[in-house]
């Protein structure tokens, strides 16, 4: 009994600890797609922002980013706050991307406050 409340008090730990470390949750800016930036293997699907553009405002704007795993939904929505976040100022990282080719791209760069939730599964949940 007084394991499992110690395993219990130490999972509630790691997650207080984890979720200060986590950094802001409103406009928490573009560090994390910066990231994806410099990986050798990043491909360009900024043209999914030109798209987000196109239907803010309607009743297509609601937009589910559902993938099969390990399809890259974690790096999208980093690229979606990068690209939306007033917390940050993304024009010259998204400066080359297909995007900056739009017409609009600076209309809603870094524009909105953005909500930032990672629910990614960390290994003290999996025990």
């Amino acid at each position: 009994m007084e394991n499992s409340a110690k395993i219990c008090f130490n999972r509630r730990y790691i997650a207080v600890k984890e979720m200060n470390a986590m950094g802001r949750f409103v406009n928490p800016g573009n560090s994390a797609f910066k990231v994806a930036l410099a990986s050798e293997i990043y491909i360009d699907k900024t043209n999914l922002l030109d798209f987000t553009n196109s239907v803010l405002g309607t009743k297509q704007a609601y937009i589910c980013n559902s993938r099969p795993r390990r399809f890259g939904k974690s790096i999208t929505a980093d690229m979606l706050t990068a690209y939306y976040s007033k917390g940050c100022d993304s024009q010259d990282l998204f400066a080359g991307l297909k995007i900056s080719e739009a017409s609009d791209f600076k209309k809603h760069l870094n524009q909105y406050d953005v909500i930032h939730l990672d629910i990614q599964l960390r290994e003290y949940d999996k025990a």
